[in-house]
């Protein structure tokens, strides 16, 4: 039987993650978990969560997790969602902390001059709410999902890739920014797919069945 690991460092509800998973790919175990063992031992990693970055990555390291995190990211699928996707770059402007250094670039902070929609009105940060994820170019993760779809966001700081490359979709809000990377065995996106109905659940089921 396939084994999806969920990491769970302390930060955020896994538990909705957890049942979406279980939802689309209900012949497939799967298990929150924050031994290193079973993140090692899985057949597919999901590396979610939200809050503060600082508190992010010196919770991870608490738990022993971070050789896990980086021993799955260089070697089985592995889908990141929201703060999982800016913990991949090498450093956050939130609390000037280095991040983990899988993909090349930063995470940065919308800026208050930049939250202007095409009307002229303010738009707020957070950024928080449904949103249009544009495709960059075909992915197996995409397949079934229109390019445009909309997704559900929560956050205020945004990555900054230095590989263009590495951009798999882009989102506006006052600017175009990323909202989801690949590579190789990593697909990880800024939305939250488990709060994005049938969009969300079509990339999950994806993501259950995706041979990188």
């Amino acid at each position: 039987m396939t084994t999806v690991a969920i990491i769970d460092y302390g930060m955020g509800n896994l538990r909705s993650v957890a049942k979406a998973m279980e939802h689309v790919a209900p012949e497939h175990r799967v298990e929150i978990t924050a031994d290193p063992a079973r993140v090692l031992a899985a057949d597919r990693v999901v590396f979610p969560g939200q809050g503060a970055m600082p508190d992010c990555m010196r919770e991870l390291d608490l738990r022993g997790l971070r050789p896990a995190v980086l021993d799955a990211a260089a070697t089985k699928p592995f889908l990141g969602i929201c703060i999982g996707l800016q913990m991949l770059f090498e450093h956050s402007d939130e609390g000037d902390v280095p991040g983990l250094g899988v993909f090349a670039g930063k995470v940065t902070r919308f800026r208050d001059e930049d939250m202007c929609a095409t009307d002229g009105a303010r738009l707020k940060v957070p950024h928080m709410g449904w949103n249009e994820v544009w495709q960059r170019r075909p992915h197996p993760l995409w397949e079934g999902i229109p390019d445009g779809e909309r997704f559900y966001f929560v956050h205020s700081y945004y990555v900054l890739s230095a590989d263009a490359q590495a951009v798999a979709a882009e989102t506006v809000h006052g600017i175009r920014f990323t909202s989801a990377v690949e590579r190789a065995n990593i697909f990880s996106v800024q939305f939250h797919p488990e709060k994005s109905a049938q969009a969300g659940l079509r990339l999950l089921s994806n993501f259950t069945r995706w041979e990188p």
